[in-house]
């Protein structure tokens, strides 16, 4: 039964979330909102609806260990998996400039996440901070000068331009919004019963089926623009994904309940985000382009992690 749960709680986060940024998009295109204000805000915050409604019924519930274990655990998996298969796919070229602003953000906000990992718990204070470096990281994305609609955003909002009415976009929120709390329930219950029926630690857990789980959308975002070869939207998701992973659902989750972190976590964990993010700039500025055998190397590394993960 506790598979079926979370096997159920993943389904529902993959529709619930592709719904919730369809039908978001879609209410904001009918009330003129600029594109760009739509791809920086309801796109990429609804692209994280499934951590952030994990990762806040996680605390909630009395488990932060899947709390905290999702956010690494899920920026982890973006840079070693999803980048990793994206650049096996087809080689990414990546934007200079672009990465010299977005890259020094995630740095920053990886540096920042970790220091704060580092107290041994999150309070309420380290949440706002977090926030208001998510809150400065936009400003500055609005100000300066780039695409109407960075990442994903450019098929979400053709997709939405379709929809035939207000209520129907209306509708389609709802229906995700929904989907996606409850799927995060589901996922939450099942992650538990299954890291005690193992006699796994929840942060296990979170590091592992919760985080991959939760992360899917990146991962179908990141796949298909590879295949179609616009390696720029499948990099820019993953930069973007876990400069927000750190300061919006850590920040967001720390502010409303304060987070104990796990020990284990603290000892090996941030460690690899770390050095996942150090990867990631490594392979960008080589010659601006992430190849096949980066990716490949990519992929056995989280293989790797995986194993250590389990066995510790």
């Amino acid at each position: 039964m506790a598979y079926l749960l979370v096997a159920g709680g993943l389904v529902a986060l993959l529709v619930g979330g592709d719904l919730l940024v369809r039908g978001a998009v879609g209410v904001a295109r009918r009330l003129a909102v600029p594109p760009l204000v739509i791809g920086l805000t309801l796109v990429g915050f609804g692209t994280s609806a499934p951590e952030l409604a994990t990762s806040l019924q996680a605390a909630l519930g009395g488990a932060p260990g899947i709390a905290v274990g999702n956010v690494v655990g899920s920026n982890v998996a973006n840079v070693l998996l999803i980048l990793g298969l994206a650049a096996l796919i087809r080689p990414i070229a990546v934007d200079g400039p672009a990465f010299h602003r977005d890259g020094s953000a995630l740095v920053l906000a990886t540096v920042l996440g970790i220091a704060l990992m580092l107290t041994g718990a999150l309070a309420r204070w380290h949440g706002a901070v977090l926030v208001l470096g998510l809150a400065a990281f936009l400003y500055a994305t609005f100000r300066r000068p780039g695409p109407v609609a960075p990442t994903e955003a450019r098929d979400v909002i053709e997709a939405a331009t379709r929809t035939p009415s207000l209520w129907r976009a209306g509708l389609f929120f709802a229906t995700g919004l929904a989907l996606v709390l409850g799927g995060a329930r589901a996922l939450l219950t099942g992650g538990v019963e299954i890291a005690a029926a193992l006699g796994v630690s929840e942060a296990v857990i979170g590091l592992t089926i919760v985080a991959v789980g939760t992360s899917l959308p990146e991962l179908v975002t990141s796949v298909i623009a590879a295949r179609r070869g616009e390696g720029d939207v499948a990099f820019g998701n993953v930069v973007g994904s876990n400069i927000f992973n750190l300061l919006g659902i850590l920040g967001v989750t720390a502010l409303v309940t304060p987070l104990p972190v796990d020990g284990r976590i603290l000892q090996v964990d941030v460690w690899a985000m770390a050095a996942a993010s150090a990867l990631l700039v490594a392979a960008a500025v080589t010659g601006w382009r992430v190849t096949r055998a980066e990716g490949a190397g990519m992929i056995a590394l989280y293989a790797g992690y995986l194993v250590l993960t389990v066995a510790i």
